[in-house]
């Protein structure tokens, strides 16, 4: 699926401020969006717009989708919304989320989202 530049212009700072807030390393973030290098970060903070990689924009949805639902989760709560990928849950074994998605990789990143989701139904 072919994502226009405009659009892929559009999500790369977001996904950017979201990491901030979320306070990645950059590290941290170059494996949420399935990337080799934090040199590659360092291109889109510096105004790039992500590259058209089915994948890669599979990752961007499903984070922006996951701080969503953190926020209709917990409205008005900045502190949870935005510490909420690393703090510890036991519905994780014990892991943070964000450990999840790294070390799941896509799949990770979609069953966070998916437990989120599940949580805003209950």
């Amino acid at each position: 699926m072919k994502h226009d530049l405009k659009k892929r212009a559009s999500l790369t700072p977001m996904v950017m401020k979201l990491f901030d807030h979320w306070k990645l390393t950059g590290e941290e973030q170059a494996a949420a969006l399935g990337l080799r290098s934090v040199r590659t970060i360092d291109r889109y903070r510096s105004g790039g717009a992500f590259a058209n990689r089915g994948e890669l924009m599979e990752r961007v949805g499903h984070l922006l989708a996951i701080h969503e639902s953190l926020r209709i989760l917990f409205p008005g709560n900045r502190n949870i919304v935005y510490g909420w990928v690393k703090s510890a849950n036991g519905d994780f074994n014990g892991k943070r989320p964000l450990d999840v998605m790294i070390s799941d990789g896509l799949l990770g990143i979609q069953s966070v989202r998916r437990y989120l989701e599940f949580q805003r139904e209950r």
